[in-house]
């Protein structure tokens, strides 16, 4: 009995197994052309920066995305070569299966054909119908004799088709092979690539060591205008939740004055307004500054259901220092955002998402724009100029500025960052790849 039930249960998991496939794989397949397509870009901007004579931040960081990339790529065709070998295992099993179900069909037609070698005189078949007791039996014993003439010929029919089913899966079992294989020498293939980087990563990380007085230098001077910087942006924050807390307190007196000068007018309703008093001040307490209207609620659900395709802010650039804490050598710094490199200074800079400037600076090193979407924030610093001002409403992919020089004087540069109302996100993840 647990025999049988854990056939059962094999074969269900079996079939389902089966029935998942052809969606896996045209999802890892869509997956695997998308990172090729990504490897390629990546290829191509690091082909930029490759050739200078001078190592770069955005070099490594170039190479270590690449690096990324490619394990992913590797990861899917290590996915790939799962499925496949399942595939085969799977059919493998299915053709046993076949198999000896073609072994029973045959053993029985046998059966059956001996019977009637040994029952085959014309006397035999007329004396089963005669010696019938009525004319309804013999009938029904002519009936039985063709069934059992159709129930051979449909033996002959199902050996066939088996046959037939036992050679298509051998067919489709020696195609999951051949793709097995082509998978496995890809994944060869790939192995190497990513070897080749890795030791391409540590030529330019030795070269970045020798360098690092300049490294020094250039990762002090970025750490101070983060630092200016994020002061300014929570500056901005701060001033836009004090202003959007004054304009609902505002609404809030005028709405209580509104129900004192009612209940002056009408006396008789005065009670309803004690009533009303303890529900205006849970309000209050539910109060979403940043999200306190219906047009920033939107907002802030649009850049949400965006995560992830976002455009980027520039047209042609790599990613030089990626989110977070990068380090390099005995050098280690935090970046607040991911800072854009680009091939040449002056490049277009654009907005990411429909939003509202809300700040325009200054920073010392560059210029800065704010854009706010609902309780969402992309900031935009490094720019050699700005043409938005406070309150202009921006488009995505409107132009708002463009780049200034890059740090180490490779190209242009814009560092992104993206803000959660005070808290830091990754940009990266919100971006389109």
């Amino acid at each position: 009995m647990k025999k049988s039930l854990f056939l059962v249960a094999f074969l269900v998991s079996t079939l389902a197994a089966l029935a998942q496939q052809p969606g896996e794989r045209a999802r890892m397949e869509s997956e695997r052309k998308a990172l090729q397509r990504e490897l390629k870009a990546m290829q191509d901007e690091y082909n930029k920066v490759k050739g200078q004579k001078k190592v770069t931040l955005g070099q490594l960081n170039a190479l270590l995305g690449k690096i990324a990339v490619q394990d992913a790529y590797i990861r899917n065709i290590n996915n790939e070569i799962k499925v496949l070998s399942d595939e085969v295992y799977l059919s493998t099993l299915e053709i046993n299966r076949l198999q000896r179900q073609l072994d029973t069909l045959k053993a029985q037609y046998i059966r059956s054909v001996v019977y009637a070698y040994k029952n085959r005189s014309s006397y035999d078949y007329l004396n089963f119908i005669f010696s019938a007791n009525s004319f309804n039996d013999a009938l029904k014993r002519v009936g039985y004799l063709r069934n059992y003439r159709a129930y051979r010929q449909q033996q002959v029919a199902t050996i066939k088709d088996t046959q037939k089913a036992i050679e298509e899966r051998k067919q489709q079992l020696l195609g999951k092979k051949t793709e097995k294989n082509s998978a496995l020498s890809n994944q060869r293939e790939q192995l190497a690539v990513l070897a080749d980087q890795k030791k391409e990563k540590d030529v330019v990380v030795n070269k970045l060591k020798s360098q690092e007085s300049d490294l020094s230098k250039q990762i002090a001077s970025k750490k101070k205008r983060d630092k200016q910087l994020q002061n300014q942006i929570a500056a901005v924050i701060r001033r836009e939740i004090d202003a959007a807390r004054k304009a609902e307190a505002a609404r809030v007196a005028a709405e209580r004055k509104r129900t004192e000068e009612a209940n002056r007018a009408n006396p008789t309703t005065s009670t309803g307004s004690v009533a009303t008093a303890p529900k205006k001040a849970a309000a209050s307490k539910e109060f979403k500054p940043l999200n306190s209207s219906e047009k920033e609620i939107s907002l802030s659900a649009n850049f949400e259901k965006n995560k992830g395709s976002l455009p980027w802010p520039v047209d042609n650039g790599v990613v030089s220092i990626p989110y977070g804490t990068s380090k390099v050598g005995g050098l280690e710094f935090d970046n607040p955002g991911i800072t854009i490199s680009t091939p040449s200074a002056g490049t277009a800079v654009k907005a990411i998402f429909d939003g509202e400037v809300r700040s325009v600076s200054n920073t010392g090193d560059g210029m800065m724009v704010m854009i706010r979407h609902g309780k969402y924030f992309s900031v935009y610093s490094n720019l050699a100029s700005a043409n938005v001002s406070i309150g202009t409403i921006v488009r995505t992919g409107q132009s708002i500025g463009t780049t200034a020089t890059a740090d180490d004087g490779s190209g242009g540069q814009v560092d992104l960052i993206i803000m959660q109302e005070y808290t830091k996100v990754n940009p990266r993840s919100w971006l389109r790849r």
